[in-house]
């Protein structure tokens, strides 16, 4: 098989600016050793998301030139709605900033004090919506997904026979919704199976609860399917997208992962009523029904990003290039989450940095070591990001702890993933030189955005 290039040509640059490991060290102290504080200038291969990191296509940006900026009914909304209800099938569409306000209309209305909301894994802002609504975010992903070195094919999937017994055990009257996460971000960027979100429907239909989709990825899920799913090989990524949505109640997105754009997001439901509540919060919080929080040339490229996302070159590029990442580093030794997940590298911080305990973060130490090595920004996902304290203060970690290098859609070439990969195995190299951390400052809610730290000498 011959290379598998970028399915683009490049017509739009941006330089970056060079700087030296002591520039750096300087700069992560400045910016209390969290990578989300250090200026966005300093940075030379920025992994802490693909979240609106992604490089707009030229149709989008002509898109962008023609977007309909009515305040009420604009033609541009139109085109997003046709768009999503054409992919997801389903009912109302309501556009919003991002995914996180589609979110919290969702939790506002549906959670609460005594109420249940269970998925494969929730991720950073779906579960703080959850919890600040007063109801409890439950993950209950296969077993195989919460052991990095272990390889399987859709790690992401719901524990079905967990599901059935947590809907006995708490009530079905306690749980508004089940929601499933595509791909299962916390988890590695693992897909989910077609068979997985059927019988995870089949479940939540004989108790009489709605099932939503956190659809954030789902073309990348979609693609997955295709390759590693019988009877899904000679089909589209769009026939298969139809699939998946045919089964779900409602939607949240997130339209700056597979929309490829840097802002927006959207609400979808069958239910009627839930829909009505969602327009009168919206026009409260984001705006009026039709824009959401949006300019109308934000949908016009919501609209032509949704399309050119479900393309089956770009998304054999998308999945390869990320796969060829992990590849490099699993060949030389450095522990990561296997198999590799459709939009991030995890480095697996227990064992990439097995000499420091839990409760001193060995994966904010892996991100700080990762800047000042080679100026790269990557994510904690471990227990800064979803520890919890015990009744007697003592930390309770998650079960994984990883390091994400998200790779921005369209973004980085080969020679850029090639540069971090050297980096990454020259620390690895090193490792034990690395400290555990403290944390010196936290918010009551998604802490890891803004906690400062102190490094602990071992």
């Amino acid at each position: 098989m011959k290379t598998i290039i970028e399915p683009f040509k490049v017509k739009s640059v941006e330089p970056i600016r060079f700087t030296t490991k002591e520039e750096r060290e300087k700069i992560l102290t400045a910016a209390d050793y969290n990578p989300f504080f250090i200026h966005a200038d300093d940075v030379l291969i920025d992994l802490l998301t693909d979240s609106g990191t992604s490089a707009m296509s030229s149709d989008q940006w002509a898109g962008i030139m023609i977007g309909d900026e009515a305040y009420a009914c604009s033609k541009s909304f139109y085109r997003f709605e046709n768009t999503v209800k054409k992919i997801t099938g389903l009912k109302y569409i309501i556009p919003t900033h991002q995914g996180r306000a589609a979110e919290k209309i969702l939790f506002t209305l549906t959670g609460g004090k005594g109420k249940f909301i269970p998925s494969n894994t929730h991720f950073d802002t779906t579960r703080a919506n959850i919890e600040f609504s007063g109801a409890e975010a439950v993950d209950l992903v296969v077993e195989e997904g919460k052991h990095p070195e272990l390889r399987a094919d859709f790690k992401g999937n719901m524990d079905i026979k967990k599901l059935d017994e947590f809907i006995r055990a708490t009530g079905p009257e306690n749980i508004p919704l089940c929601m499933i996460t595509i791909t299962n971000n916390s988890g590695g960027g693992q897909p989910v199976s077609m068979q997985n979100i059927r019988e995870t429907k089949e479940v939540c239909k004989k108790y009489g609860i709605p099932l939503y989709i956190d659809a954030c990825r789902f073309a990348e899920n979609a693609y997955f399917i295709k390759l590693r799913e019988p009877g899904y090989a000679d089909k589209t990524p769009f026939e298969i997208a139809q699939e998946i949505f045919s089964y779900a109640d409602g939607a949240t997105m997130s339209a700056k992962k597979d929309a490829l754009v840097n802002i927006g997001g959207f609400f979808a439901t069958n239910d009627e009523e839930l829909a009505m509540q969602s327009r009168n919060l919206l026009i409260i919080t984001e705006g009026f029904p039709t824009y959401g929080g949006l300019a109308g040339r934000d949908l016009e490229a919501i609209a032509q990003g949704l399309e050119e996302v479900l393309d089956e070159h770009y998304l054999q590029y998308r999945i390869r290039s990320v796969e060829y990442f992990g590849e490099r580093l699993d060949a030389a030794g450095v522990p990561i989450l296997l198999p590799p997940g459709g939009h991030a590298i995890y480095i697996d911080a227990l064992r990439f940095a097995e000499h420091i305990p839990q409760n001193l973060y060995p994966g904010q130490s892996v991100c700080c070591g990762l800047y000042v090595e080679g100026g790269i920004r990557a994510v904690e996902i471990g227990s800064v990001m979803f520890g919890k304290y015990g009744h007697n203060g003592e930390l309770i970690s998650p079960p994984m702890e990883l390091v994400r290098m998200a790779v921005p859609r369209r973004v980085y070439t080969q020679s850029h993933i090639d540069y971090v990969i050297e980096v990454v195995i020259e620390l690895y190299q090193k490792r034990k030189e690395l400290p555990g951390y403290k944390i010196t400052y936290e918010a009551p809610l998604l802490r890891h955005f803004t906690a400062k730290f102190e490094p602990v000498k071992l």
